[in-house]
């Protein structure tokens, strides 16, 4: 079987962690990396996450701190502590902040930037920033320099941006792609979609895998079938 270049993580977007474990155990050894997002955490807290890590499974929480950077430093110490492989920050919260969480994470856990959410389009950010004209592209590669500076693992942008911040900083990013849609899959609440092997052309290290395997009829069947079109 040919290697698969990125790793792809399935995102747990789910209410309960009943429905989370059923996913894990039924795709049991075709994906051993797992995306723990705000609805589940807030939903049954840190214990799912000794329960990944006890079935032989890697962690990204993906909580997306911004806050002052004492209050983020000590939020991602305790992620760290966890065995989370994985966590984000946002990076428009500044250098401080990310150097703050950088340093707090240590060796033990890579801190990822969250650039520009995938699901926000120019419009929206100009709305946001409260200026016209405003490109998420621009904004991205932007934030990617700030992330860098501050010694990031890596950063979190859309697969339309990947290829040029891999031009620009090589490996010194890691990029984590989300947004992955496959050929004929609805956009949902996205705005900025690419398919697995755009994603893995662009340059990406990780991809996380939402609907398109959480939502299928036959989610190991579904997995498999991304494994093949990243191979």
């Amino acid at each position: 079987m040919a290697v698969v270049t990125a790793i792809p993580i399935v995102a747990l977007d789910f209410p309960d962690s009943q429905r989370a474990m059923t996913l894990v155990q039924t795709l049991d050894e075709k994906c051993r990396f797992y995306k723990v997002g705000s609805e589940l955490f807030t939903a049954v807290g840190p214990d799912v996450i000794q329960w990944l890590r006890d079935f032989g499974c890697d962690v990204f929480l993906d909580l997306k701190f911004h806050d002052i950077p004492n209050t983020v430093a000590g939020a991602v110490r305790r992620v760290a502590e966890m065995g989370v492989r994985l966590t984000t920050v946002h990076a428009s919260g500044g250098s401080g902040m990310l150097e703050a969480a950088v340093e707090a994470a240590g060796a033990r856990c890579g801190v990822l930037a969250v650039t520009i959410l995938t699901s926000i389009d120019d419009a929206t950010l100009g709305e946001a920033w409260g200026r016209p004209g405003v490109e998420a592209r621009a904004e991205v590669l932007r934030l990617s320099d700030m992330a860098r500076a501050a010694g990031a693992h890596g950063i979190v942008c859309s697969g339309q941006e990947a290829g040029e911040v891999r031009a620009r900083h090589g490996d010194a990013l890691k990029l984590l792609v989300p947004g992955i849609r496959l050929p004929g899959d609805p956009a949902g609440d996205q705005a900025r979609v690419v398919t697995p092997e755009a994603a893995v052309a662009a340059g990406a290290t990780y991809l996380v895998l939402g609907r398109a395997v959480t939502e299928a009829k036959d989610s190991r069947g579904a997995m498999e079938a991304v494994l093949e079109r990243l191979a």
